[in-house]
């Protein structure tokens, strides 16, 4: 496996937003390690989530590997990080 720069799982959110607080809580339950920006404190990263998925949808979760998901489910962010090997 080829080592990559950047390790760090970023998810980008918001508190108002339900999926995003799952998704964060599911993330801690986990004990994952990753960056969470939140889009109200910082709004010019809502332009960076959107590039990154092509939608405006949140949250957007950053994979090490550069894939992303929009909106997951908590299956797919536990089928993806079991694939990266994070759990």
């Amino acid at each position: 496996m080829t080592e990559l720069a950047d390790q760090t799982i970023k998810m980008f959110g918001a508190d108002w937003c339900r999926d995003c607080r799952r998704t964060k809580a599911q993330l801690d339950e986990l004990g994952v390690a990753y960056t969470y920006i939140d889009l109200v404190a910082e709004p010019d990263a809502a332009d960076v989530a959107r590039d990154i998925s092509g939608r405006t949808n949140i949250p957007v979760v950053l994979y090490p590997d550069a894939t992303h998901q929009v909106e997951p489910s908590n299956a797919d962010v536990e089928t993806k990080l079991r694939e990266l090997k994070v759990i």
